[in-house]
């Protein structure tokens, strides 16, 4: 018997109900016209991922009540279609996340889930109770399934739908991204559904929510593990996968992409759903020539087209006549609008202020943040005068280091590049030039410099940046000791320099914007460290 599988890949947008619920309705239309028996949609899909304490309040709760009611009624007109919709049910004073099946307007069934992630950056022990009770369902004589996101990284849930009967496990997903997670997501499936002899259809959430991307790429694996059906990365989509009995029919998978395609195509996304969802008319930024603002910039037009995105340059007395003459050109292949604010005048009115107070003492980086927090302080304008957010354009490394000035570079409303280590900077631009070749060559080839104060360079203050990424990642992402560090071959000065300044800078970004997240480990949901803490390795 020959049962098709159409996979929801849905953009949800948390707490729009009404919005979610067309979506369902949209795809479960041309699901129907594709003449699926069954479609599967998201974990949590009419109210979107992560709902965080929406989930404590009571009025949540009832208009997604009223909202459910209606999506029933309405996919009462696709006639024996089968729709795992995710959503939050309240029963008594228990909370679980739910995956329930609508056929012909009716409740066939609920499945509650059973692991509730509570690690990295997920925190659904504030909010659900846990339930170990299998659902299956028949559909043409295939008994289907139902396990949801979490359940299938363990052996538990998979084996109980097993035992239930299940031939085919249905598995909506909000699955953030990081680098390289779709090949761990593989293993993981073959190891905990595969084994057990079941096929499984992964339907994975898509979009940006806030730091969170979440990239799509829904999958369907045979019984053997195959890979025999792969959605987009980071769009939406529909697909329709054949099973013959229990196995699913092979296709053409969606092409792979290399790891600074997907970084850079989450990057573009974390920004236009940020933008829209939020309803800013668009974005601005400070301009300086380097290459963190020209990545940025790239970005931001790639996002939402050139007519949303605004470049300010705020030249200083430091400001070479190349960072200008670079930020003009690119700005000119990218066609958006651009303007030049010199701060000189802003600088000496501080400094004439401030004479009195520093009289006798020299000039050090308390003139060098006056000058950022001066830019900080224009772009803030502009932004309240206009509406469009600020995009920061500091990268990781520096938040790492705390290379950047409270108020100053740091002021805005979205950071873009907050989880970019600077090496892989330059390696997204280089992804975006093969593209077409809109950052000039010059920004990529100079030696990085804040252009605070006469000659400077980055690599007056911090390690090259190779030897600085590298301890931040084995330190910070991957809690390796400094033992571990200094014996994989690095400085033990310079393994001491930075980890001290990793600690000694949670004051600076727990005040940062919230930027998104590309890594397994990020500076936002997933690094909790205390401020005050005499404690270091």
């Amino acid at each position: 018997m020959t049962v098709k599988v159409a996979i929801a890949q849905m953009n949800s947008t948390v707490g729009d109900l009404a919005g979610n619920r067309a979506k369902i309705i949209d795809f479960s239309r041309r699901a129907f016209d594709l003449n699926a028996d069954v479609m599967l949609t998201p974990e949590l899909s009419m109210v979107g991922y992560p709902p965080e304490d929406l989930l404590l309040r009571k009025a949540f709760y009832a208009k997604i009540q009223e909202t459910f009611v209606a999506l029933a009624a309405d996919l009462a007109q696709f006639k024996d279609l089968h729709v795992v919709v995710g959503l939050p049910v309240m029963e008594g004073e228990q909370r679980f996340n739910a995956a329930v099946v609508l056929l012909n307007g009716n409740i066939l069934g609920t499945y509650r889930k059973h692991d509730l992630p509570n690690t990295s950056v997920f925190d659904e022990k504030r909010y659900f109770s846990s339930s170990d009770a299998p659902f299956v369902f028949g559909v043409k004589g295939i008994l289907f399934g139902i396990n949801i996101c979490e359940d299938t990284w363990y052996s538990q849930a998979p084996l109980r739908a097993r035992q239930a009967g299940a031939q085919v496990l249905l598995v909506p997903n909000a699955s953030p991204y990081h680098m390289h997670k779709q090949h761990l997501r593989y293993e993981v499936m073959r190891n905990n559904v595969s084994v057990l002899g079941m096929s499984m259809v992964y339907a994975n959430l898509v979009g940006g929510q806030d730091e969170l991307i979440f990239d799509g790429d829904s999958f369907v694996l045979d019984q053997a593990g195959n890979v025999c059906a792969r959605l987009a990365h980071f769009d939406e989509d529909l697909r329709v996968v054949e099973f013959d009995g229990a196995k699913p029919v092979a296709q053409t998978l969606a092409a792979a992409l290399p790891t600074e395609a997907q970084v850079y195509r989450a990057l573009v996304l974390g920004v236009r759903d940020y933008v829209t969802k939020n309803g800013f008319p668009g974005v601005l930024l400070g301009m300086s020539g380097g290459v963190d603002s020209a990545l940025t910039l790239a970005i931001a037009v790639d996002a939402l087209g050139a007519d949303k995105v605004r470049a300010i340059m705020m030249p200083s007395p430091y400001t070479a006549a190349i960072s200008l003459i670079d930020a003009r050109d690119m700005v000119g292949r990218l066609h958006v609008r651009y303007d030049e604010i010199p701060i000189n005048q802003a600088f000496e009115a501080f400094r004439s202020t401030l004479a009195q107070e520093f009289a006798g003492l020299a000039e050090d980086a308390t003139e060098e943040n006056i000058q950022a927090r001066i830019r900080g302080t224009i772009l803030m304008a502009l932004s309240n005068k206009h509406g469009s957010i600020v995009l920061t354009t500091g990268n990781k490394s520096e938040m790492a280091v705390g290379y950047c000035t409270l108020y100053g570079d740091m002021a805005g409303g979205f950071a873009v590049i907050k989880d970019i280590a600077k090496t892989l900077v330059y390696r997204l631009c280089s992804h975006r030039n093969a593209i077409s070749d809109v950052i000039p060559r010059r920004i990529l080839e100079r030696a990085p410099s804040a252009e605070l104060r006469p000659d400077q360079l980055d690599q007056d203050f911090l390690p090259p940046y190779e030897v600085l990424d590298a301890i931040m990642q084995m330190y910070m992402e991957e809690n390796r000791s400094l033992a571990d560090i200094i014996a994989a071959g690095y400085p033990p000065a310079e393994v001491s320099k930075v980890t001290r300044l990793i600690k000694f800078n949670e004051y600076k970004r727990r005040q940062s914007p919230v930027g998104i997240r590309v890594t397994q480990r990020g500076f936002g949901r997933d690094w909790r460290y205390p401020i005050t803490s005499k404690f270091y390795e």
